[in-house]
């Protein structure tokens, strides 16, 4: 038994041990600083069921990874490579020796896709797994599987220092769970809330500054991203003692500035480090005893119907917050300002939301497809991936020929696994090398992939040439995977297999466990000339198409505005260069769809967007109402989704398509557009009338029924004109009387006559628009007429509007015999004054109907 230092989690080593040795499964929650990232493993290498066997610890960020492979070499007294290694995607420090493997998640899918049964792995640990990654999620999914089905004998450790055990323990088959208190100094919580409106680091810098002042020690500050790291140094630069060394920490940078940012600050001098919550977790930083929290996190959201990946800016999880003013504790007594009240603490997420849940899925279902598994809801997750963003990268994977229907894997799909690239960038880098264009491709992959190389320039085509004259270990690094890269497209090209095809050891480049390819020389092997040098050159947005077809962009309005093939806008700075460009493909988009700022992208041209996009671009002819000319016109347009080529105006349609133009703007528009006469709407009127009242098989000539049924009584008579004005109304009273079935239509006219016969001898109208018939007549052509006004054989009265001689109402009836004898009287008295040259006898019954005024007196 070797021995190791006396930490926290020791106490819990013996427990552990039993545990795996028993169940093959435990869960270790320890809190940070109780030692189990590097006692843990260490305790493992001398275990009888370990044999020659390895252990993977996954780590769910690089440079966790290399500082706990540094701390468990340096306990052994070695050097790493020697039993404790690395491997990451650009770094790697392994040996034949090499027991304990230390790696970032993403590997591990990779390694059982590219072998299952895992040879050589005896032990799998997830180290930090409350964090809750997609790749973590997964790897562990996948250990439960193999496990499960292939390798009993093989190890799973799940350890954290903030998550529920219980839960884990469950997905894990009721795995032991073994506790460990942790060994951390007292920290004393301070809040200093940040003033409204005050940029975040405005703040910060102010509350470093103070704390310089006030404590001794050095200072982590966390901040949402790396452009708040900036801005903070910036507000600092030249403000700060001369014995304070500003660190900044994030993702993006180098492995030897990121090193250098977690080394204790020198004899003599302090240390400021500004960081995002990398630092979180798994590492310490010597000699800091004050930390100063945003309060702030940046996250990646996923958005289905936008295709979208943004970075959201959000407040931290009550679990964040406390393992960030833990890292004042981990070597002495210490303090955690916090800028927010003390009461919004308790208004925090509890957790950080599982990246499952707000991910882009696509990668996920394509390794689960290159597994065999259809369904990734058939695999144990601690939290199943949600349907709709499964549904959505489905629908990404088919467009991209790496699934068939069943959820297979296509050779396509195969060839673009082997990338270990997302799914868009793989399709690209294997696209490209079917025109003998991996290398540039796959430069651009990691440029994309690997922000900061070749600068921070919007313009992807400027950051690819600088990046191929950048020195440095990182660029160096970079342009080795893109060549690795390359090759693997290419040998896929030569070669493409539906499914894995078995590889010797040593051979597997795709996966990042494989040693690194050695650069080849300029001018190796005749496909060297053909990778996108100059004798073959291509664009960066020619490349970038393949990734990202739906974000090809067309400048619309103003400089710098952009409206994407999928429908969502997009801007620059009009001072950008890019601004000026007529196409676009976007990268990198950030903030919301509808009104993004573009992050990276790459100029292109129309010929190269036909030349790859061809078959999308949809040639389309589009008829539309001309309101003002009342006639159809007729567009054809060439597009891209939202992007418009190409449009002219046609002739106007005639014949058969012309009559379809007319029946579609009716449908669009209404019946209103039809040059209707008083005869044909005294038509309609009658015929719904008699629909109402008698029912079938009188026709029903609603608007909404005749717009149903266009075809059946407009169409046959239409002429073959695609102009309103042009329709005859003749044509539109002989559609409508089509209608009614040929032996109803001579009994219209008796059953609903046009006009009244009054006793005056006048013809007045009957309108039918109403409930009932109405009759608007002057109250002296009714004179004499003792019977009221019906029609239908006598058995419908007709509602009588009696007018004046000026046409306006007097009275409304259905009864004129009782008009006549009751309220007549009144009317009369009151219409002699008004009208003294009409007749307003007293008798009207006995008196003669007239439409005349008295004759004049001689």
């Amino acid at each position: 038994m070797r021995t190791l230092p006396d930490l926290p989690v020791t106490a819990a080593l013996p427990a552990l041990l039993k545990a795996l040795e028993n169940q093959g499964k435990a869960v270790l929650v320890a809190p940070p600083g109780a030692g189990k990232t590097t006692l843990a493993p260490l305790a493992l290498l001398d275990a009888p069921w370990l044999g020659a066997g390895k252990i993977l610890l996954l780590e769910p960020r690089r440079l966790a990874a290399r500082a706990a492979a540094r701390r468990m070499a340096e306990l052994l007294g070695e050097e790493v490579g020697g039993t404790v290694g690395y491997a990451m995607r650009m770094e790697r420090r392994v040996s034949a020796a090499t027991r304990i493997l230390v790696v970032t998640e993403g590997v591990l899918a990779r390694t059982v896709l590219d072998d299952p049964e895992l040879p050589g792995i005896s032990a799998i640990l997830f180290d930090e797994f409350h964090e809750r990654s997609l790749d973590g999620d997964f790897g562990l999914a996948l250990a439960l599987d193999v496990q499960g089905a292939l390798r009993p004998d093989l190890r799973l450790l799940v350890m954290s220092a903030t998550l529920d055990g219980a839960r884990v323990a469950k997905l894990l088959g009721d795995a032991p769970v073994i506790e460990s208190q942790g060994r951390s100094f007292p920290v004393e919580i301070r809040y200093d809330e940040r003033p409204a409106g005050m940029p975040v680091e405005d703040a910060m810098a102010r509350a470093i500054r103070d704390a310089l002042v006030a404590e001794p020690g050095s200072v982590l500050a966390f901040l949402p991203g790396q452009r708040e790291i900036e801005r903070t140094a910036e507000r600092l630069e030249g403000r700060l003692g001369t014995d304070v060394d500003i660190a900044p920490l994030y993702g993006m940078l180098d492995g030897k500035a990121q090193d250098a940012a977690i080394k204790p600050a020198r004899p003599g001098r302090r240390k400021v480090v500004l960081a995002t919550s990398i630092a979180e977790t798994s590492i310490t930083i010597d000699g800091v005893r004050v930390v100063i929290d945003s309060g702030l996190s940046r996250l990646p959201k996923y958005e289905p119907a936008t295709g979208l990946t943004r970075l959201e800016t959000v407040r931290v999880s009550r679990a964040s917050a406390d393992q960030r003013a833990g890292r004042a504790g981990r070597t002495q007594p210490g303090v955690a300002i916090r800028l927010w009240r003390a009461e919004q603490t308790a208004a925090l997420p509890a957790f950080t939301p599982p990246e499952i849940l707000e991910a882009d899925l696509s990668s996920l279902v394509l390794d689960c497809a290159a597994f065999g598994v259809a369904d990734p809801s058939s695999l144990a997750f601690l939290d199943p991936p949600p349907a709709p963003a499964l549904a959505e990268a489905r629908a990404l994977l088919a467009d991209l020929d790496a699934i068939d229907p069943a959820g297979r894997l296509t050779p396509a799909g195969e060839a673009m696994r082997k990338l270990a690239l997302p799914v868009r960038l793989a399709h690209m880098v294997a696209e490209a090398a079917k025109d003998d264009h991996a290398l540039p491709a796959a430069e651009l992959a990691v440029l994309v992939t690997e922000r900061g190389l070749g600068g921070d320039s919007v313009d992807l085509e400027r950051r690819l040439i600088r990046f191929r004259s950048e020195h440095g270990p990182r660029a160096t690094a970079a342009r080795q995977l893109a060549e690795r890269l390359a090759r693997q497209a290419e040998r896929s090209r030569i070669a493409p297999h539906p499914y894995p095809l078995p590889v010797k050891n040593g051979e597997r480049e795709s996966s990042t466990l494989a040693s690194p390819s050695p650069r080849p020389s300029r001018g190796e092997g005749k496909g060297e000339g053909r990778r996108g040098l100059p004798d073959n050159p291509t664009t960066a947005g020619a490349l970038l198409i393949h990734a990202w077809p739906d974000r090809v962009a067309k400048a619309r309005g103003a400089r710098g505005r952009f409206v994407l093939a999928n429908g969502s806008g997009a801007m620059l700075d009009a001072a950008n260069s890019l601004s000026g460009e007529a196409f676009l493909v976007v990268a990198d988009l950030q903030g919301k769809a509808q009104n993004a700022r573009i992050a990276a992208a790459a100029p292109i041209s129309v010929v190269e967007i036909r030349e790859a996009l061809g078959a999308r671009i949809v040639k389309q002819v589009d008829s539309s109402f001309d309101p003002e000319k009342r006639a159809v016109r007729v567009r054809e347009t060439e597009r891209l989704g939202a992007i418009v080529f190409s449009e002219r105006m046609l002739p106007p349609p005639t014949g058969a398509e012309a009559d379809r133009a007319i029946l579609d703007a009716l449908r669009a528009h209404g019946l209103a557009l039809l040059p209707l006469s008083r005869e044909t709407e005294t038509l309609r009127h009658r015929l719904q009338w008699l629909h109402r009242g008698l029912g079938a098989p009188w026709p029903d000539v609603s608007e909404e029924a005749l717009l149903a049924s266009l075809d059946d009584w407009l169409a046959p008579f239409l002429r073959g004109e695609a102009s309103f004005q042009r329709i005859d109304a003749g044509i539109l009273h002989a559609g409508l009387m089509s209608l009614a079935p040929h032996e109803l239509q001579r009994r219209i006219a008796s059953l609903a006559p046009t006009h009244f016969d009054a006793p005056s001898g006048s013809r007045i109208p009957i309108r039918y628009d109403g409930e009932w018939p109405v009759l608007a007549i002057r109250v002296q052509e009714l004179f004499g007429l003792d019977s009221h006004p019906s029609i239908v054989g006598g058995t419908v009265p007709l509602t009588l509007e009696l007018l004046s001689p000026a046409h306006r109402p007097i009275q409304t009836t259905r009864d004129l015999p009782g008009f006549w004898r009751g309220s007549w009287a009144d009317v009369r008295a009151d219409m002699r004054g008004r009208y003294p040259k009409h007749v307003w006898p007293e008798d009207p019954i006995s008196a003669e109907a007239t439409a005349r005024a008295k004759p004049r007196v001689k």
